[in-house]
């Protein structure tokens, strides 16, 4: 499923680069973004989605799934690359709900007041929009704010 190309220091699943990166270096960026005063929660979302659009709407050109089953194995690939174990725990025409268990991101943030999983969140809304056109996503649980696991719901706009 990884694609490690050595000879040109290029590493991608099903065609689409992937980077390599500790969580702690993002979370790092993420700490000393919010010390500053920045909207890290606005920029991170918006990288995500970017990400999650990109890939998604690239892997919805060569599958034949559709619906939670097209989601899920989308969502498969966070598990592939690091990102926690995804499971779609509910799917309609409209919305759909993902919880995220392991998430490296809670993981290395630590204990926190309120969500932190900002990327995660933006992919998951970039798969959102693949799917319903446009999609907001917010994170209702979050594993550094003492949840068992990370709970997301994404809605499509209409």
């Amino acid at each position: 499923m990884i694609d490690f190309d050595s000879s040109s220091g290029r590493v991608s699943i099903r065609g689409i680069r992937y980077l390599l990166i500790q969580p702690a270096t993002l979370i790092g960026f993420q700490k000393a973004a919010e010390a500053s005063g920045g909207q890290v929660a606005v920029w991170l979302e918006a990288g995500g989605r970017a990400g999650g659009r990109n890939s998604s709407a690239k892997m919805r050109t060569v599958s034949t799934l559709e619906g939670r089953e097209f989601a899920q194995a989308y969502l498969d690939m966070g598990r592939d690359i690091g990102w926690g174990l995804f499971r779609v725990t509910r799917f309609d025409a409209a919305s759909f709900e993902v919880e995220v268990a392991g998430s490296p991101f809670a993981e290395a943030y630590g204990p926190s007041d309120r969500p932190v999983c900002h990327f995660t969140r933006g992919v998951i809304a970039g798969l959102g929009d693949t799917l319903f056109g446009a999609a907001e996503c917010r994170e209702e649980e979050c594993a550094a704010a003492g949840a068992a696991e990370c709970r997301f719901v994404c809605c499509g706009k209409m």
